[in-house]
């Protein structure tokens, strides 16, 4: 297992870099620049800002000089906020954005599993066709489509809650709610068809024919199996919820990182574009080495490759 993980660390390595490499010439290729505005500065105030922040030298060189700073752990000034760095805008924001994913993911996996679990069951009963018909539609309706409703039903119709803003507990459950519903209707379709195909497995016959209560059956011997394909998808789910929450948080006026990534790109704001798109990048690809971890857990039959 030691050894499996770290050469899956040394891959990230590589990855990382191309990632990186490819965003800091793709956002320096982009028209407009980040002191670019209506009102256009002279000429002589363009040059000592970009002297300041060093947008005179060669690209190369500028290239070179980020990834100095970078292995260093400082990931530049912002070109947009003065006097702040974007480790303070990251530190800042990140915790918002965290929260935000993390309360999805638990409403996700709740309500996915559950639906799921309930489904297999019951198969082919009409709780089975209900679970189904909710996770279906939770598939076909996207999060920029389920927001606005949410908001259109709790906030504007009965007034339960607020429309936007990240303040009280109740603030938390109109996004939460829209991003963890949309991957909830992925879990529970996952779950479903793992559980309908562990629970035909010799060792289920053989527990029940044992006398076990269907309660044990499933949540002791059927749910562990049944749920690998949803360990295989939290990789790329958890991603999703990542960049799934630029859009909640700009729905929903949320400060987090999401937000302030989407503004950083209209500012042109390079060195903040790179920061967060190296610390999502890096979430994703250690959230994938996690799941392949906890995968090789839960069926050691895998092998180690």
């Amino acid at each position: 297992m030691l050894r499996f993980t770290f050469r899956r660390l040394l891959q990230i390595i590589p990855v990382l870099w191309i990632i990186i490499t490819a965003t800091f010439f793709m956002i320096r290729f982009v028209p407009g620049g980040p002191f670019t505005a209506e009102k256009a500065v002279t000429p002589e105030i363009l040059r000592n800002l970009e002297a300041h922040y060093g947008l005179n030298k060669p690209l190369y060189q500028q290239y070179f000089d980020y990834m100095g700073s970078l292995l260093r752990g400082d990931l530049g000034p912002s070109f947009k906020y003065p006097n702040r760095t974007v480790n303070e805008i990251i530190g800042d924001k990140l915790p918002t954005s965290l929260e935000l994913g993390f309360i999805s993911l638990v409403v996700a996996l709740t309500i996915g599993i559950t639906l799921g679990t309930l489904a297999a069951v019951k198969r082919n009963s009409w709780l089975d066709y209900i679970c189904s018909s909710v996770a279906m539609v939770g598939i076909c309706v996207p999060t920029f489509v389920l927001g606005p409703i949410l908001v259109l039903t709790f906030a504007i119709r009965f007034q339960w809650l607020n429309a936007s803003g990240w303040y009280g507990p109740t603030d938390r459950i109109l996004p939460c709610l829209t991003l963890g519903c949309v991957y909830a209707a992925y879990i529970a379709r996952l779950t479903r068809g793992g559980m309908l195909e562990v629970l035909n497995q010799d060792y289920i016959r053989t527990a029940r024919a044992k006398g076990a209560s269907e309660t044990r059956v499933v949540f002791k011997h059927a749910l562990r199996g049944g749920l690998l394909p949803v360990v295989s998808f939290l990789g790329p789910g958890i991603a999703g919820i990542l960049t799934g929450s630029f859009v909640i948080e700009t729905i929903f006026q949320i400060p987090g990182l999401g937000r302030e990534f989407v503004n950083s790109a209209f500012n042109r704001d390079y060195t903040l574009v790179l920061g967060t798109v190296i610390l999502y990048a890096s979430l994703i690809v250690v959230l994938n080495l996690v799941v392949d971890v906890v995968q090789i857990w839960l069926n050691p039959k895998l092998k180690f490759e």
